[in-house]
């Protein structure tokens, strides 16, 4: 018998072994990848269904996702509005592409990128190329081959602590769940919040942003305006230093942002907090009561900006 016949059930079992961790991982809502595929796609819905003709669509990472109140914003505006906020390791490559797909002509578009995506040298994180492959777009942003064949493989081998975690969950709560796994509103706003258990440490922001992140937002403006949209940029809210150091690159933050379209954020704090009672579980994840400050806040902010813009003209003459 030929060597290939006798090595041919070990091709299948390692083939059927690998189908089962890669249904596991993308499709069983059992790891972080799994359940924000599904929570990317159960927004997507979301946002169609929108049929108004002018929406507010924010979108950014889990720092957009985790400290919204879309309610608060659209009543202050006066515009339906919708929270596309994914996950920050998806990195700046593939979310902004993601997130263009959803996107309708009259459409504000408020990008809130935290400091991880700003800082990235290349828009690609260690959730890019498996996000991409999960979502049915494989390369998406740019991910190198190498890398991309890397993590089709690594899709079929889930870890030993996501099995065992799934395993718990399945026997005490009858299923299995990942860091997205929560409910969202209608609007795409977490419906639960997660709270730290460890002690609080402040964020440093140490380096200023990156030339990628600057030509990859300019390039996204032009995108956006292509589908007959505008872009509106905000700084997110995190619990950190006001050392020198991270003042000093948050102003460096400011002033290459705001070149590339309107920025609002709080023009003596710059954003950052020194109240950890305001976060939940990250530094850039907020409480509820915290979502529905900065919304007040970012509304009043947004305001004047898309009023300039002539985008809130017929709401504020009525």
């Amino acid at each position: 018998m030929p060597k290939i016949f006798k090595l041919l059930p070990w091709f299948v079992a390692a083939s059927a072994a690998w189908s089962i961790g890669f249904v596991y991982n993308v499709y069983s809502g059992g790891g972080e990848l799994s359940s924000l595929r599904a929570m990317y796609f159960h927004k997507v819905v979301l946002a169609a269904e929108i049929k108004a003709p002018q929406r507010l669509i924010i979108m950014g990472g889990s720092g957009a996702h985790h400290s919204i109140n879309s309610e608060i914003i659209e009543q202050k505006l006066g515009i339906p509005v919708m929270n596309m906020g994914l996950d920050g390791p998806v990195g700046l490559n593939v979310i902004l592409p993601t997130i263009l797909e959803s996107v309708r002509p009259g459409d504000i578009v408020l990008l809130i990128p935290e400091d991880l995506i700003l800082l990235d040298e290349d828009g690609l994180l260690e959730r890019s190329a498996p996000f991409g492959l999960a979502t049915g777009r494989p390369g998406l942003g740019g991910v190198p081959p190498k890398e991309l064949t890397q993590a089709a493989w690594m899709l079929g081998v889930p870890s030993l602590r996501s099995i065992t975690k799934s395993t718990i969950e399945l026997l005490e709560t009858g299923k299995i769940t990942g860091y997205y796994s929560d409910p969202i509103t209608k609007r795409g706003d977490p419906e639960e919040a997660k709270y730290r258990k460890g002690k609080w440490w402040q964020w440093s922001i140490r380096q200023p942003i990156s030339p990628h992140a600057i030509s990859r937002i300019t390039q996204f403006r032009q995108e956006v305006e292509a589908k007959g949209a505008t872009l509106v940029l905000s700084l997110p809210w995190v619990y950190a230093k006001t050392d020198a150091q991270t003042v000093g690159n948050m102003k460096n933050i400011v002033e290459n942002l705001g070149k590339i379209a309107p920025l609002v954020y709080d023009k003596t704090s710059y954003n950052l907090k020194t109240d950890s009672r305001l976060f939940a579980d990250t530094h850039h994840h907020l409480i509820p009561e915290a979502r529905k400050i900065r919304s007040r806040q970012l509304a009043q902010q947004l305001k004047p900006v898309l009023t300039d813009l002539g985008l809130l003209k017929a709401k504020t003459e009525r």
